[in-house]
């Protein structure tokens, strides 16, 4: 059982956010799902209940967004990524302390 998986985690390469620029750059037909977002008034992350929507180029803080509305990575390793695939969507899954996304393609 222990063989089984060691070998299951050796094909499943690391996500990082190099992963994650690679697909915003790859990929022209994103969609986003921003689940939770930084809300000052309350200092700290509240729900969205949006579902996807097709994503938005943008230029403010092209660091932290990778040029797309709704996306917000924080770097220095304070980010969690995962892999996301529904039947309808598939992408990546990313969480920090700024809150919670999904960018995805449509499934093929």
């Amino acid at each position: 059982m222990r063989d089984e998986n060691k070998t299951e985690d050796k094909k499943m390469k690391k996500i990082t956010r190099a992963t994650i620029k690679k697909f915003v750059r790859e990929n022209d037909k994103l969609y986003v799902n921003v689940k939770r977002e930084f809300d000052g008034m309350i200092d700290g992350c509240r729900d969205h209940h949006n579902g996807f929507v097709p994503a938005k180029q943008t230029t403010e803080h092209a660091e932290h967004t990778l040029g797309v509305t709704g996306v917000w990575l924080v770097g220095q390793s304070r980010d969690y990524f995962r892999k996301y695939e529904d039947g309808a969507f598939d992408g990546y899954e990313v969480s920090n302390c700024c809150g919670c996304f999904i960018i995805a393609t449509k499934a093929a």
